[in-house]
Formats: C-alpha cells, sequence, structure tokens
C-alpha cells in the first residue's frame, strides 16, 4: 500500500516510516497536522492515511471527515496514544476505517494493516466489542443545541430547508467548492444524528431551527 503519516511527532514519523519500509510498504509522504496531510492526500492520491488524533491547526478526526467526504477512495485508519472510548467512537463515526493504538505489538499492527487493504476494519478484538456495545446501546432522546453548528453549517441547512438540496446548487449559492459542501453536510447528519437531507429538513422544520425571513414569501 502507498501510505501517508500524519502525526505530529517528528521522531515517532521516522520511527514509523522505518517499520513500514522494512515490511515492504511505500511511505509516500508525511504531515505534522490534519490540514497538511489532507493537502498530501489530494497531492498524493495514497490508499492509506495513518492519521494522529491530537494535533495542531487541524486534529485528526477533523482532518477524516473532511478526507472521507472529499477523497472518499483514501482509506482513513486511526493511530494514536489516546485509549479513550469517546475518541474511538467519534473517529469510527467520522469515516475513519479503523482505531489503531501506538502501544500494539507490531505484528498485531501490520495484520490488522493488511486486513485495512481487503477492506476489513482495523480493530482490535477489544476496540470491536466497545464499538458493537456502543453501537448497540439505545439512545435516550435529547433536545439539540442549535449554537452546536457553526454559522456556514446554518447556512446549507438555510439553504437545504428552502429547497436547494444538490450539492452543486449549495456550492454556487455559498461561493464554495462541492467538496466543502459535502464536508458541511456531513457534520449537520453527524451533530443532527440523522441519516440523510430529508430528515435533515424535516427535523430542521419541526424544531424551527430555521426561522423565515421578514421578507421572505412562500414557495408556490
Amino acid at each position: 500500500m502507498r501510505i501517508l503519516i500524519a502525526d505530529d511527532h517528528t521522531l515517532f514519523r521516522d520511527s514509523l516510516r522505518s517499520l513500514l519500509e522494512a515490511r515492504d510498504q511505500e511511505v509516500v509522504g508525511e504531515a505534522d497536522n490534519g490540514a497538511a496531510a489532507i493537502k498530501l492526500a489530494w497531492d498524493l492520491k495514497p490508499d492509506l492515511v495513518l492519521m494522529d488524533l491530537l494535533m495542531p491547526e487541524m486534529d485528526g478526526l477533523e482532518a477524516t471527515k473532511r478526507l472521507v467526504a472529499e477523497l472518499p477512495e483514501v482509506k482513513v485508519v486511526i493511530l494514536t496514544a489516546s485509549e479513550e472510548d469517546a475518541h474511538l467512537f467519534e473517529a469510527i463515526k467520522s469515516g475513519a476505517k479503523g482505531y489503531l493504538t501506538k502501544n500494539l505489538e507490531s505484528d498485531q499492527f501490520f495484520t490488522l494493516l493488511d486486513g485495512v487493504g481487503r477492506g476489513e476494519p482495523a480493530l482490535s478484538a477489544v476496540l470491536a466489542r466497545k464499538l458493537l456495545e456502543e453501537f448497540a446501546r439505545p439512545r435516550a432522546a435529547k433536545d439539540f443545541d442549535p449554537d452546536a453548528l457553526t454559522g456556514r453549517e446554518q447556512d446549507v441547512l438555510e439553504l437545504m430547508v428552502e429547497g436547494t438540496t444538490s450539492n452543486r446548487e449549495l456550492a454556487e449559492s455559498l461561493g464554495v467548492t462541492e467538496n466543502t459542501v459535502k464536508f458541511h453536510v456531513r457534520n449537520i447528519l453527524d451533530k443532527l444524528h440523522l441519516h440523510n437531507r430529508a430528515q435533515v429538513v424535516g427535523y430542521a422544520l419541526r424544531h424551527h431551527m430555521v426561522e423565515p425571513g421578514d421578507d421572505s414569501e412562500p414557495s408556490a
């Protein structure tokens, strides 16, 4: 596989590169933050990004969401020192194909990495069990905090409620790229815990998340 490493610790990147190349894996680039990882992924089109979570400028979770939306053919696997369940759950919900901790034995690391190439999730048995338990747990209904949406996400939501739902039309209305629109829509879906745009529009109307403008007229 052609691999991009994203980690803000130079010594760790050097050690990981050496380990991967010793196992005949091709390391095509290195990034020290999430924003740099996205740029390099666009330039290099790796098969896999090994993504740290806690990095400056843009963290691994945000970078993973962006990469999944913009370059879905590039697989992202989190490689982190964090063993917090919340990080695991958010990483998988963000679209990561796996979650590996830096204390893994090298043989297990490469076994799981090889599985990614076959379309298998890179998860230890312990983490896979945690995920199953988390996603099987019934969710209590909760009120959504509208402040959780960013200003641009609110703009996207308002346009969707008004009937502008295609990525192209949303991008033209906002003056951004379609990939940026996909990123914002994915965030809205994640924050509202919904599955598609029709559900988003219905939810926004039911909960009065979008206020009509003073000069707005009902559409025919």
